[in-house]
């Protein structure tokens, strides 16, 4: 049975390389042109910067995993599950193959995890009344149950959320598969042959990964930058 390693850091400040000084364009050069592309393509700076630093985060993962040069490591993309397209989940190339990845990041925080067999893994900011409500209808019938009976929905929802997120990542489809054909919570057996398992997170924050093997061995969480929150939000997003 193998382990699954998780690593949870900050996209601001000093979050990829550890030196706060250090500029966006500097970090961008071990990203590859298709990664250059999709940062340059946002508009807004807050979020051209944290999706600049989570894949650098990303690739430094890959590569120290891997013993590469972080930008050594090639992406490519399986077939969709859904329509056999060539968009399904990012994949390491050729015989990099030989681990699964997942990344996923919400607002600042960025979570990454690595295994030998098809990952998922999902962080999510607590979600206001609005959210759980609209949201959770569409949910299977046994985890909309365990909302509704949690003392704090909120927290209810979002642990449900990020297994959801995190095991339809695995696959492969995403949300382009019924949020109510699964059910992921803890009071019935989940998706065959899928394990999930929620982890320590941030306040305000949860923190999912779901494997495809019988139990997933967590073998720690690494912290890539601080664990304390940065102190500073001040890019305009």
């Amino acid at each position: 049975m193998d382990a699954v390693r998780v690593w949870l850091g900050w996209a601001d400040g000093s979050a990829a390389g550890g030196d706060a000084d250090r500029s966006f364009t500097d970090r961008a050069a071990v990203l590859d042109p298709e990664e250059r592309a999709r940062a340059a393509a946002f508009a807004r700076p807050g979020l051209r910067n944290r999706y600049t630093a989570a894949h650098v985060m990303l690739r430094q993962v890959l590569g120290e995993c891997l013993g590469l040069d972080p930008a050594l490591v090639c992406f490519d993309r399986d077939a969709c599950p859904c329509c056999g397209g060539p968009h399904g989940r990012p994949v390491l190339a050729g015989e990099q193959r030989s681990l699964e990845f997942s990344l996923s990041h919400a607002g600042a925080l960025v979570a990454i995890a690595v295994a030998a067999a098809p990952v998922g893994v999902d962080v999510e900011t607590l979600p206001g009344p609005g959210t759980v409500a609209d949201v959770a209808s569409a949910l299977h019938p046994a985890e909309r149950a365990e909302i509704a009976a949690a003392a704090d929905p909120a927290v209810a929802f979002a642990r449900l959320w990020t297994r959801k997120e995190a095991y339809l990542k695995g696959l492969g489809t995403g949300l382009g598969r019924g949020l109510d054909l699964d059910y992921v919570g803890s009071e019935q057996p989940g998706p065959p042959d899928w394990a999930m398992a929620d982890l320590p997170a941030p306040d305000g924050h949860a923190v999912a990964v779901a494997v495809r093997q019988p139990e997933p061995v967590v073998a720690g969480l690494t912290w890539l930058t601080p664990e304390a929150e940065p102190a500073t939000r001040h890019d305009q997003d």
